[in-house]
């Protein structure tokens, strides 16, 4: 008999709550449970089937029977427990079409919208004047000033073909190690972490990491590629998933078309390998964030429309990645392609003009 190593133990006076931080699942325990537990926690070979609380700590999935599986993550606990127990966002009913996603999108923005909105703005703390800055001014650099103007999220795209050659412009300014900035350094720089990207990185250590999955690119094959930075080069990792997109992107059908998208990962270990705090695991997603940002803007520029989205099945994606079980975690997901520019699909749209009940 084996615990279940994805439980974290949180004293609640009378008793204790056990959560399963994997499965969502809390269970709360009396005296006589946890004190079991405890007992089998120091010796799990004390198991008795003959023993109705055994059986029930069994049944509830905090025994298990076999060894379960624990990721390679390193020395931080507590950022695996945080990382584990925001995966997989449970859904009773994951969508199967586009339509099916719209109406129970619909019907959650409309349950949201029953209740009083936030504040938009932060209070005044001790009644503070806002201080009125000066009109902001447009960039010099007309191409970048027009993308951060015409940058927005899209979900409605045709589905045509991206060429290569732009696809090797949007990974090398948004993951490449820039050879332009070779000559920018100086002695301060560790042996190593000289590499320099468009965006920030927490500590110059690059811990972020690309995955293209590309749907109609024109001169390469449909499929899921690994982006390599150093050789600006791809390599093939798997074919493209049989299900919709949509499927693996939590119901959201209306990207079954998008011609390419960019999962964003963290390589943990690197993080771990040169901040051991748990802090170090926010600035994975800071620096996924500044890449998100740096695609969004030069696919902009290059005349595609963007989309990006952080809900994805985490053990699918995990799969399709050939990165399960290890300390390279998927962040986010960012996607571009030729729309129509409109915020909603036109299922959604169509939905939208249903007369109300």
């Amino acid at each position: 008999m084996h615990i279940n190593p994805f439980l974290f133990i949180l004293p609640r006076t009378p008793g204790q709550i056990v959560w399963n931080y994997k499965d969502h699942v809390q269970h709360e325990l009396d005296v006589n449970y946890a004190s079991r537990l405890a007992k089998l926690i120091n010796n799990p070979d004390t198991f008795d089937s003959r023993n109705i609380i055994d059986i029930q700590l069994l049944n509830a999935g905090i025994l298990t029977i076999t060894k379960l599986d624990n990721p390679q993550w390193g020395w931080d606990e507590l950022s695996k427990i945080y990382h584990i127990g925001t995966q997989n966002i449970p859904c009773e009913h994951t969508p199967q079409d586009i339509h099916e996603w719209s109406r129970q999108y619909l019907q959650h923005c409309n349950e949201v919208l029953t209740t009083p909105a936030p504040e938009q703005e932060r209070p005044l703390q001790d009644d503070a004047q806002r201080i009125p800055l000066p009109k902001p001014f447009a960039l010099t650099d007309d191409s970048l000033n027009n993308a951060l103007l015409q940058r927005k999220t899209c979900r409605s795209f045709n589905g045509a073909a991206i060429n290569l050659d732009d696809v090797a412009t949007l990974l090398y300014l948004t993951l490449g190690y820039l050879h332009e900035r070779k000559n920018d350094r100086d002695s301060s720089i560790a042996h190593g972490l000289d590499a320099r990207r468009s965006s920030p990185s927490g500590g110059g250590l690059n811990a972020c990491e690309g995955f293209l999955l590309v749907q109609n690119v024109t001169g390469l094959e449909p499929g899921i590629y690994a982006y390599h930075p150093a050789e600006h080069a791809l390599s093939s990792v798997n074919p493209l998933p049989e299900p919709a997109l949509g499927n693996l992107l939590a119901g959201q059908h209306f990207i079954n078309n998008l011609p390419l998208g960019l999962f964003i990962t963290a390589r943990f270990d690197k993080l771990w390998w040169k901040y051991e705090h748990s802090r170090a695991y926010r600035m994975a997603f800071v620096e996924a964030g500044h890449l998100s940002q740096s695609f969004q803007l030069v696919a902009t520029t290059l005349g595609l429309n963007t989309w990006l989205t952080g809900a994805f099945a985490d053990s699918q994606v995990e799969a399709l990645l050939k990165i399960e079980n290890s300390a390279e975690q998927p962040l986010f997901f960012v996607g571009c392609g030729a729309s129509d520019g409109r915020a909603m699909c036109q299922e959604m749209q169509d939905l939208l003009q249903e007369p109300s009940p």
